[in-house]
Formats: C-alpha cells, structure tokens, sequence
C-alpha cells in the first residue's frame, strides 16, 4: 500500500505545519488512522505543536530525534531500530490517541550540511528509502513535514516517498514557489518522483477578492489537481498550532475551520485509496508500534 505523503512547497509561510499537524488530528479522529508524522524541518514547528516544550527538549537531549536517527544510519552506518526515534501519545487533542511523531532538531541544518560536504547523498536517499519501507508496514498514513526549499534532504523525502502534497497560498509569490516545484520535479525523472497528490489552497482569506481569484485560477491548471476545499485564513487556526493542556477536537478547531479541515481530510484519505487502486500492490509486512 502506498500511503507515504511528503508535504512541500519551495515558498516558506504557506501554512505547511499547521496543515501537517491539524490533517494528523483529523485522520486519527475521524477516520480511525494511525498517522506517522516525521519533522523533517529544523525548525521543528510541528513537533512543538505536538509535544510541550519540555518533552521536545528531553527527546532532543537524549538523542531521539530523526537527526539522531540520520547520523547513526547516514554518517557512522549504524543499524538502528527505527522504533526507537518514534514517539506515541503525542497531541493535544484528546481523540486523537493515534498520532505518532518522529521529532526534529535544529541540528538537522549541520547534519545537511555533512552529507553534502562527504557526498553521502546516495547513502542518505538509502536510508530514507529503508525508513520509508518499514514505517509503511505499520502505519495507515505517514505525512513528511519537509521544510521550504530543495535541500538535499527534501529531495530524497520526494523521490522516495509515494506521493506529494503542496499547500500554497492563493497569491503570486506562493503560486511561483510551485512553479519552481514543478520545474525541479521535471529533472531527472529517471531517479523516480513522488505522485503528486495535490494542492490544498491555504490561508485564504474569506474576504479576499483576490485570494478568491488566485483561487480560480490554481483551480484552473490541471496540473495543481486542486482538492476541492480550501482552508481559510482564521485565528483559530493560528491558535491551533500551539500546544495546550488537553482538549476537545472541536475546541481546537471549531466552526468552519474544523468543517474545511475535515473536507480535506476526507478527500485526502479518498485520494489516497483511489491511488492505490491505480497501482494494486502486495500488501507489505507488518512491523511493530501501533497497538
């Protein structure tokens, strides 16, 4: 079964993280998944929206994150049990019990900055590749958090990873940000590339003539291969993405931000099966984790 989806846009501040952090929520809440998110951002913006601010620490200084897990497998050749950098009962929504994270660091910037500086890159989209092949065996969903930009890293997510997903807002610089995507995605194709799953239109502003033709127009390019709804730009939202005691699904997303949202999680789950109906494939062993 395909179901690994990395998440990326070459443009910055297009909403990416909220979007990976509140499709998780959704898919375990309403459609019963048991969803991987792995931080591939140095930033680590959805890990933090994930856990508190202590327990992010903690799994940073014991060496627990997906850099720690890189560093063993990429740079020294260690085996590693992909388990171990994997972290259940994560979320504050009280619903969603079947979020899982594999946390980042900011030291994934130096991490980069060896594999390039050593020419690891086939030793890195290897391992990418082997994670990839075992977390698909256990999970339903799997959403890569890439970080904006084509780094060495991001690239081995998109060609090893099974679909891609581009959030964007509707205006002019993130609609050349995927321009940009689609002319990277274009080269060397004989080194295999993600699917494209789709573009989720982000932060638009309901009060937006512009916004709203922006919207058109995406929708218009074949191409994009729009989902259908499109995720306003709302307070609510913004407070979503940062991590409180525990709460109720609706209190984090109530109204019309949690009506969208849940729109594009169903098309979401409803893309991904019509996916692999297209390419039927064994289905693949099961590992461990989810109980």
């Amino acid at each position: 079964m395909r179901k690994t989806v990395a998440v990326m846009n070459t443009k910055g501040g297009v909403g990416k993280s909220t979007l990976v952090l509140g499709l998780a929520e959704t898919l375990s809440v309403f459609h019963a998944k048991n969803v991987l998110v792995i931080d591939s951002d140095a930033q680590a913006s959805v890990s933090s929206m994930l856990l508190s601010v202590q327990a992010l620490h903690k799994l940073q200084t014991e060496s627990s994150t997906l850099v720690d897990y890189l560093v063993a497998t990429v740079l020294r050749g260690t085996p590693v049990n992909w388990v171990d950098y994997v972290v259940r009962d994560v979320s504050d929504v009280d619903e969603a019990n079947s979020v899982y994270l594999t946390p980042s660091d900011m030291q994934l910037t130096l991490f980069e900055r060896e594999v390039s500086k050593e020419s690891l890159h086939g030793h890195l989209r290897k391992s990418i590749r082997n994670l990839l092949s075992e977390v698909r065996a256990v999970f339903d969903v799997v959403l890569i958090d890439c970080p904006p930009g084509l780094s060495v890293l991001t690239e081995s997510w998109l060609r090893e990873a099974d679909f891609h997903l581009s959030p964007t807002k509707p205006d002019y610089v993130s609609l050349c940000g995927l321009e940009v995507f689609r002319r990277f995605k274009a080269l060397n194709p004989e080194m295999g590339f993600a699917e494209n799953l789709g573009v989720v239109v982000n932060m638009k502003d309901p009060h937006s003539a512009t916004d709203a033709d922006y919207e058109i127009w995406l929708k218009q390019q074949p191409e994009n291969h729009c989902f259908t709804e499109a995720l306003p730009y709302l307070r609510v939202m913004q407070d979503a993405a940062r991590y409180k005691s525990e709460r109720s699904y609706m209190a984090k997303y109530p109204g019309e931000a949690g009506r969208a949202l849940r729109s594009v999680a169903d098309e979401l789950v409803e893309r991904l099966s019509q996916g692999n109906e297209a390419s039927a494939a064994p289905p693949a062993r099961k590992s461990s984790l989810p109980t």
